[in-house]
């Protein structure tokens, strides 16, 4: 197998006789591939080579893995149990497979479509590992609130409402960016900042 991640999306991963070939996969995807690639590395993940196959790395998790077939390409989640996935995008890798954590793509066009939800996965996914959640995981410890927002929460309904329909890990993204502010000013400010995530449903990390 190949020892360097860049390599793979010039000659493939090196495990078939396709391998550095114009019948490679990874040569035959290797627009789409590219654009999943600028998405990972735009969302702030650590690339790295797992397996022979592009990995993408936040808080010393494996957050996705890229990947290329005869078929299709697609990006693979990690813990997937723990990602929103209203829409129903995720499928599952195999028949045998209970979990559904693979995108799918056939062409660059369909990542491009498809870029907003990848960037909210990704985004979920690196609230979680920050967070130390994981699938099957006893129950966090309870919220570690400041103040200033427990305030904000019982002085506005609507935005107690949005925040207590999160998700842990995205209430707890709150948690962990609020409590790294050192002066009650600092996370008044960032308060007023998130508020308008709050009410959209989503984490603190995502765009």
């Amino acid at each position: 197998m190949i020892e360097d991640v860049q390599r793979y999306f010039i000659d493939g991963c090196g495990r078939c006789p396709r391998f550095a070939s114009d019948a490679c996969s990874a040569r035959r995807w290797a627009e789409g591939l590219a654009h999943l690639r600028q998405i990972c590395i735009d969302a702030g993940l650590e690339e790295s080579l797992r397996w022979g196959h592009p990995c993408y790395r936040f808080a010393d998790r494996n957050i996705a893995l890229v990947g290329a077939f005869k078929g299709d390409f697609c990006l693979t989640l990690m813990d997937a149990e723990l990602l929103d996935d209203p829409d129903g995008l995720l499928q599952k890798p195999g028949p045998n497979s209970s979990v559904s954590n693979v995108l799918r793509f056939t062409s660059k066009a369909e990542v491009i479509r498809l870029t907003p939800a990848i960037q909210g996965f990704l985004s979920a996914a690196k609230t979680n590992a920050e967070a130390g959640l994981r699938p099957g995981k006893s129950a966090p410890a309870p919220l570690d609130l400041p103040q200033e927002l427990i305030d904000a929460l019982d002085a506005d309904p609507a935005l107690a409402e949005a925040f207590n329909a999160l998700t842990p890990g995205r209430q707890r993204s709150y948690a962990i960016v609020l409590n790294t502010a050192k002066t009650s000013a600092t996370r008044l400010k960032r308060i007023a900042k998130l508020t308008p995530k709050i009410l959209a449903g989503k984490g603190a990390n995502e765009y």
